[in-house]
């Protein structure tokens, strides 16, 4: 497919409104933009809490969308951009909250998604596509739209980070050499490992001298877990769980020798500072959607899972294919992650 040749000092939109993973995917695109057409002005339409994480980055105009307030917040959009016409749009999401939203944005080109990935009526907002790409990682995939317009470039992050908040990380690791941060819950409570498996790691590498630190938001899930989680592993463990902002939290990150996650956006935070990530999968192929630069470091169950379910290999699938059912993280051994994580402090 021909690259679109955006002029001199285009006008650029994009849309992309959640979740903190995805747009931390997203980052990594606009940023390659950045380096090869530092001419092309951008405004981004993001979501009231993504925006939290991506304040200050440089030479991006952000407008905020915040989605609990319906359809007042297309209205206000419409109101602050009726007076810019973009050269081109991003249209990176596809559920069709997203889509009925694009149409207040004023683009001649409207970039979208390949057919396959154009869900919820997804093709009748745009009127270009993306390559389309064959068992590619999420990430690989937003990269895509830079290729749409010619930009060719290596996946690289400059996430902005302010003094405090790296004084704050200071705080809560200093008593440690290393540390390891985990991060227990995933957006579904299927989807996260149990509690007395993250507290026998937690143990494990407290013994040894490494501190452990729990982080997640303060989502009544991610609460839970870490009550539960630090009941049983007491003195060892650090919770600070529903206590950080999302910059505060990146920081932490970024101060940590190894993460422990499963499929959730502060894994996608932390490869973002190039934190080594450990990460758990089940339900999910991580091959899609696991830590970009850490696919080497996931314990996985999800390919025996899969064929189980279907009878097929995953290959054999629709790119993408869940495994159902409320226990398949259980299938995840102790033995295994703390091999991992070990590997990755060497």
């Amino acid at each position: 497919m021909k690259p679109i040749d955006l002029k001199f000092n285009a006008q650029l939109c994009i849309m992309r409104l959640s979740a903190i993973g995805d747009v931390c995917h997203a980052v990594a695109m606009v940023q390659a933009i950045q380096r090869v057409r530092p001419d092309i002005q951008i405004t981004w339409v993001i979501g009231k809490i993504e925006f939290q994480l991506l304040q200050g980055l440089t030479n991006i105009t952000f407008v905020i969308f915040d989605k609990k307030q319906g359809n007042q917040a297309r209205k206000q959009l419409k109101k602050q951009l009726a007076d810019t016409h973009f050269d081109a749009l991003f249209m990176m999401q596809v559920a069709l909250r997203a889509n009925w939203v694009s149409r207040v944005i004023n683009a001649d080109i409207r970039i979208g998604f390949d057919k396959a990935r154009s869900k919820e009526l997804h093709s009748l907002f745009i009127n270009h596509r993306i390559s389309s790409r064959m068992h590619s990682h999420v990430l690989d995939g937003f990269m895509g739209f830079a290729q749409a317009i010619g930009v060719s470039s290596d996946v690289q992050w400059r996430m902005p980070l302010g003094d405090d908040d790296k004084l704050f990380a200071q705080r809560c690791t200093a008593k440690f050499d290393r540390v390891i941060v985990i991060c227990p819950a995933a957006s579904k409570s299927e989807r996260c490992w149990s509690v007395d498996n993250y507290a026998a790691v937690v143990n494990h590498f407290a013994s040894l001298g490494i501190g452990v630190l729990l982080c997640g938001s303060p989502a009544r899930l991610d609460t839970l877990l870490g009550e539960k989680i630090s009941a049983l592993a007491g003195d060892n463990v650090t919770n600070l769980i529903g206590k950080t902002s999302l910059k505060q939290l990146l920081a932490v990150l970024q101060a940590a020798s190894c993460v422990l996650a499963p499929d959730t956006g502060p894994a996608h935070m932390a490869t973002t500072v190039g934190t080594k990530i450990v990460g758990l999968y089940a339900h999910s192929n991580p091959r899609r959607t696991g830590p970009y630069n850490d696919l080497s470091r996931v314990v996985s169950v999800y390919d025996q899972i899969i064929q189980e379910q279907t009878g097929k290999l995953w290959q054999q699938l629709a790119w993408g294919k869940r495994a159902k059912g409320d226990d398949l993280m259980g299938r995840i051994r102790v033995e295994s992650v703390i091999e991992k994580i070990q590997t990755a402090l060497e």
